[in-house]
């Protein structure tokens, strides 16, 4: 059922996914850019049609009533933005404890402009030792490209300022001004 509402939204806004889902256990997903509250219907439209089930953090403040028990259904974990380090360590016991297990994740943390990526998906990434998978959101294309598993190189810098590159080279989002 979940499927089919999925791909209906995707079809009746115009949008489509390409690519494939890679066959991993475990994988930290990362959607950018993030420049529009429509990225969530059309990045929840699209974990609905593949039918993913996976976990999605997202700030404390959007778990209220009634919306709270909403986020938890769909996957979101609320997350205090201020307790950084403690996020990393909670992401990678959960990852730890678990047979399977994808986290979605969107890397400026923001839909305002942002000069970079944070870094706390690599530090999640390490700490649990899961391959990074980038997906695409490309307003132009309307496309929500299922693109590639990100070698890491052991450089979180390196890797957060070459992710953010490839993202700005390849994708436009929804309001590029943001991006």
């Amino acid at each position: 059922m979940g499927s089919t509402i999925g791909t209906f939204i995707l079809r009746i806004m115009g949008w489509k996914i390409t690519g494939q889902f890679p066959h991993e256990k475990k994988i930290i997903i990362i959607g950018a850019p993030h420049t529009s509250n429509w990225d969530f219907i059309i990045a929840m439209s699209a974990v609905m049609s593949l039918r993913l089930k996976f976990k999605f953090m997202m700030k404390k403040q959007a778990f209220f009533w009634p919306f709270s028990s909403f986020w938890k259904y769909l996957g979101g974990v609320p997350i205090d933005r201020s307790k950084k380090n403690d996020i990393t360590i909670q992401m990678s016991e959960w990852f730890n404890s678990q047979d399977n297990a994808y986290l979605g994740l969107t890397p400026e943390g923001t839909r305002s402009k942002v000069l970079g990526f944070k870094k706390g998906y690599l530090r999640i990434a390490y700490a649990s030792k899961v391959p990074v998978f980038l997906v695409g959101i490309d307003a132009e294309k309307k496309e929500v490209a299922l693109d590639r598993i990100w070698p890491l190189s052991n450089d979180i810098k390196k890797d957060n300022d070459d992710i953010k590159a490839y993202f700005d080279k390849t994708y436009r989002g929804i309001r590029p001004e943001f991006g």
